[in-house]
C-alpha cells in the first residue's frame, strides 16, 4: 500500500529519512554534525521543530557542498521522492532558502554530487532528473508517483 503525503514540511519523516540516508560513524568515522551534508540537514531539521519557520536563514549557502562521504543512495532517492512529494509546487513563488528546497539540496549533494536548479515545480524537476540522471531518476520518479 502506498503512503500518504501531505503538502508541507513532515519534520518527522524528514528527520526519518535522513537517519536512513546516514550510514553511520562506522562508514565516516568521528560525526562531523553540519560539516556533512546530512548533518546539515539535521540540523535544520532540529531547528524547525524548536521554531517552525518556512524558511532557513541563508540556508542555501551553508549546505556543506564540499563533502563527499558516501551515504545510502536507494534511501537517497526514496528521501528525494518524499520531499518532493511535500512541496507545494509553488513555481514562481518558489524560494531558494525554503526548508524543503534546502533539504532537498542536501540530498542532491549526497546523491549527485551537487545542487541542481530547482524553478518551484516537482514534476518540472523530475523532468530535469531524467535527462540529466537517467540511471538514478527512473527510481525517484516511480517513487515519486506511487505516494498518495
Amino acid at each position: 500500500m502506498a503512503e500518504t503525503h501531505q503538502k508541507g514540511f513532515n519534520a518527522e519523516l524528514v528527520a526519518n529519512d535522513l537517519g536512513h540516508c546516514c550510514l553511520g560513524e562506522t562508514s565516516c568515522g568521528q560525526c562531523q554534525g553540519d560539516k556533512c551534508t546530512i548533518g546539515y540537514a539535521r540540523q535544520c531539521v532540529h531547528n524547525y521543530k524548536v521554531e517552525p519557520k518556512k524558511e532557513v536563514p541563508e540556508g542555501m549557502e551553508h549546505i556543506p557542498t564540499m563533502d563527499f562521504k558516501m551515504f545510502d543512495e536507494p534511501e537517497l532517492e526514496t528521501a528525494i521522492a518524499h520531499i518532493l512529494k511535500e512541496c507545494k509546487d509553488c513555481k514562481e513563488d518558489h524560494t531558494e532558502n525554503c526548508i524543503i528546497n534546502v533539504i532537498r539540496s542536501c540530498y542532491e549533494v549526497g546523491l549527485f554530487g551537487d545542487i541542481h536548479p530547482y524553478e518551484g515545480s516537482a514534476l518540472q524537476y523530475l523532468m530535469y532528473l531524467k535527462s540529466s540522471f537517467p540511471e538514478k531518476s527512473g527510481h525517484i520518479a516511480e517513487l515519486y508517483t506511487s505516494l498518495k
